[in-house]
């Protein structure tokens, strides 16, 4: 029997449980009336869905829901803090980081290490990677979490649908496919195919956070469903997001804007081009600006994190460079961004990765070159153009962005993940 559009009622069965768990992971904890009024289907519709997530143990219920003066009051929902984690990994140029979330979205384990990758062979950089990934992994299984999944971020180019590295400059890879690299981190084998592994651009991940992660304060709501997201590390890079969805391009390459030319005769970029943004607004770029060679910085201040620390505590003790230099930075970014503006008019931009740090010092350069260049302006107070807002996830997102995506096998359908040998409905409080 099928219904309207050749879907089985296996599918919908299917498609709903993905709607309850994920209604109840992003709002919970709920009670099970709240959650059919949530998704548009009756009590009765939901309470097998209820009951089957229950006995999986990818939902639980907790206490006694406040009675609405009609019948029995019930207990209320919320996703388990044991059963399926999502491990998160990030490549940078100069470290790695691995992290495990729950589907509570709770960071339940984190590892970061400096790293020399720029110009390393990909081969010695996963080996590394995947010895923080079994570290992660130990962790959390000893708190009775198992891994959905794996995706990792990386600052380059990523074919779509695939683990393939195009090109990161920045890295000094090309064509690179991460998966063999990774196979011991995901378990794949001759007789297992592990768990999924996801590999993405490091700004689109940072999106993904920023949809899933950084609307939790009420008082600090997230971004609207129309956004422009740009991420920095050593590089610069954009994700674009229409209606609450990724645009990814037909390659799978949109939203590099690092290497937009802003000044088309301008410096020589490591991608073959001239003017490049990155040689204006990158790290390295606004570091030789500020009398701070990145090579000598490294020394002290390693990773990307600390680098933006020194760059921000210097501006904000007033050292005439540093300011200038993040002035101009902000300036580069203006002219970039206004192009994406004009062509895509989205609701909101949004400065994460380390750019965040900084903002203070590149928001008033960066909106007076988009008001000069758009045809509405922008700016924090929004006269009909775009706001211009900085992420509070910041570096974190990236990384923090590619645990929820390895979770999305889980959350898109729940029966994909196994329940464990013994699960039963659990309840507690």
């Amino acid at each position: 029997m099928t219904a309207s559009g050749g879907d089985t009622q296996h599918g919908i069965r299917r498609r709903n449980l993905a709607r309850v768990l994920r209604t109840v992971a992003a709002h919970g904890p709920l009670s099970r009336p709240a959650v059919a009024a949530r998704i548009g289907l009756t009590r009765a519709g939901v309470a097998p869905l209820v009951e089957e997530l229950l006995r999986t143990g990818l939902l639980i219920e907790s206490g006694r829901a406040a009675p609405t003066g009609r019948g029995r009051p019930g207990g209320e929902l919320m996703v388990s803090d044991r059963g399926p984690a999502g491990i998160g990994a990030e490549i940078g140029v100069d470290h790695l980081a691995v992290c495990a979330v729950d589907l509570r979205g709770r960071v339940r384990a984190r590892i970061a290490a400096d790293a020399a990758n720029r110009g390393s062979a990909p081969g010695p950089v996963l080996r590394r990677l995947t010895a923080l990934c079994a570290e992660v992994t130990a962790r959390i299984s000893a708190e009775g979490l198992r891994p959905a999944g794996l995706a990792v971020a990386v600052p380059g180019l990523v074919a779509r649908d695939s683990t393939t590295v195009v090109h990161a400059p920045n890295l000094g890879w090309r064509a690179a496919d991460l998966a063999p690299g990774l196979a011991p981190a995901t378990g794949a084998g001759d007789d297992s195919p592990g768990i999924p592994l996801t590999v993405e651009n490091e700004a689109h991940l940072g999106a993904l956070a920023e949809l899933r992660l950084a609307g939790d304060d009420a008082e600090r709501p997230g971004p609207p469903p129309d956004f422009v997201h740009v991420s920095a590390e050593v590089g610069i890079g954009a994700a674009v997001v229409v209606e609450g969805q990724l645009l990814r391009g037909a390659r799978g390459f949109a939203g590099e804007l690092g290497h937009v030319p802003v000044y088309p005769d301008g410096r020589a970029c490591d991608c073959g081009g001239r003017g490049c943004l990155e040689q204006y607004a990158g790290e390295r770029a606004v570091l030789r600006a500020g009398g701070l060679p990145p090579e000598r910085t490294a020394v002290g201040h390693p990773g990307p994190g600390g680098r933006i620390a020194l760059l921000a505590s210097r501006a904000a003790d007033g050292e005439a460079a540093t300011v200038r230099a993040l002035e101009e930075a902000g300036t580069a970014l203006g002219i970039a961004l206004a192009g994406a503006v004009n062509l895509l008019d989205p609701q909101a931009v949004v400065l994460g990765g380390a750019l965040a740090g900084l903002a203070p010092w590149l928001l008033p350069s960066l909106e007076r070159e988009l008001a000069l260049r758009t045809a509405v302006a922008a700016g924090p107070a929004r006269a009909g153009g775009p706001l211009v807002t900085v992420s509070r996830l910041g570096a974190d997102g990236p990384l923090l962005g590619a645990a929820q995506a390895a979770l999305q096998g889980v959350l898109n359908d729940p029966l994909h993940f196994p329940a464990p040998a013994h699960s039963p409905q659990t309840r507690i409080g």
